[in-house]
């Protein structure tokens, strides 16, 4: 039995796809047979020590936190400096065998510093803003400040892992002498098991899943929404389920276009409220400028959605044209409203195209192989040749 530490400022009910991601390969080390602490972030009324009944322990540190959906640079920088604080005792105590860091800031330093004091080897697991590259809305002078720290924490991981293989690309493009893995992301197949039948009547039923950022485009979504011929548009619905900043903005663009009764936002769904949210739609849309790889667009192929994606990196390595889903350029307004006209009219396709995204989530990836994937990579303490993907768990 290994002792592996996790580290990740975002943690559920705190964060998007990467506390997911978290979540879900602490459980799995743990069905493994392996002891998992998870540091996280401190919020709400949250207990600071929690002991799961799946054998995961949680400790949450005071960083300031106030929002779910996302973090300032001042709470990141507290959960860097109380997580270093955290590091003396876990290094005491808990000794453990090796750490995975997600995000290389603000989470890199204290896996470093669990090194400096044991010589426990750690993992940096990118994924996605954390790569000086990444974009979207105002971090890139972010990166040129970080950007140092960020390679001098990379050089002395064990391993540097990426979760597609577009991130690992911009990683390479950063920092190419350095050596990247990859491990995608996974998802609980049985958990979001499609719905025993859909209607394939006149209306459909159009769902979105993550933070209500930007980044997301749901402002290309709504245009397009718009574009379609009244009676169309009448005939289609769309719930937004997530919440953040652009929030306030995106409902007042949606009752200027006359699209309030056709949006709801339903804001944050709780784990077991999630699973019924996929099986309620007909369609899956992602209209995203920029990702890691999204769990959302996992979680909806293994619920049998038809996906409509942006043509990026992290979408491009899940969505296979015209066998999973459609795809199309980001903030491609009339590209996205034929693809929405196209699944209007054609309930075969939205079957066959869920069918096969299903397939291909059952057959290529699975949080058991992703979990054993970080643990055999992290207690080797070494990753792939320069310029291949070391790691893969489909």
């Amino acid at each position: 039995m290994a002792r592996l530490l996790l580290i990740n400022y975002e943690f559920p009910p705190l964060g998007g796809g990467a506390a997911n991601a978290t979540d879900n390969t602490a459980r799995e080390l743990a069905a493994l047979g392996e002891e998992v602490l998870v540091l996280t972030s401190a919020f709400g009324g949250l207990p600071r020590v929690e002991r799961r009944a799946d054998g995961v322990e949680i400790r949450r540190i005071p960083t300031l936190r106030r929002r779910r959906d996302r973090s300032s640079v001042v709470e990141m920088l507290a959960f860097l400096a109380s997580s270093l604080v955290m590091v003396p005792w876990i290094a005491a105590r808990w000794r453990p065998d090796a750490t995975v860091a997600y995000f290389g800031l603000p989470c890199g330093p204290a896996a470093w510093m669990v090194r400096a004091l044991t010589g426990t080897p750690y993992v940096v697991s990118l994924r996605g803003g954390d790569v000086p590259g990444f974009q979207y809305d105002g971090i890139s002078l972010y990166h040129r400040l970080a950007g140092p720290v960020i390679g001098w924490l990379w050089r002395r991981a064990s391993v540097v892992v990426a979760n597609s293989e577009g991130l690992a690309d911009l990683a390479r493009r950063f920092a190419p002498d350095r050596p990247i893995a990859i491990i995608p992301n996974g998802v609980d197949a049985a958990r979001f098991a499609p719905a025993d039948a859909r209607d394939d009547g006149d209306r459909l039923s159009l769902l979105f899943v993550g933070r209500v950022v930007r980044q997301k485009g749901l402002d290309v979504l709504f245009e397009a929404l718009a574009s379609l011929p009244a009676e169309l548009r009448a005939c289609i619905g769309l719930t937004i389920v997530g919440d953040g900043p652009a929030r306030p903005e995106l409902e007042a663009q949606a009752a200027r276009l006359g699209l309030s009764e056709r949006i709801a936002f339903r804001g944050w769904l709780g784990r077991d409220e999630l699973p019924a949210a996929y099986r309620a739609a007909d369609a899956f849309i992602f209209p995203s400028r920029d990702e890691g790889m999204p769990n959302v667009v996992l979680e909806a192929m293994a619920a049998g959605l038809p996906v409509v994606a942006t043509r990026i990196a992290g979408n491009r390595d899940l969505v296979v044209v015209e066998e999973t889903g459609l795809m199309l350029d980001v903030d491609d307004t009339p590209a996205l409203a034929a693809a929405l006209a196209r699944l209007a009219a054609d309930p075969a396709l939205r079957r066959r195209l869920g069918e096969g995204g299903r397939r291909r989530v059952v057959d290529h990836f699975s949080w058991r192989a992703v979990a054993a994937a970080y643990r055999d990579l992290s207690l080797a303490g070494r990753g792939g040749r320069a310029g291949e993907p070391a790691a893969r768990a489909e």
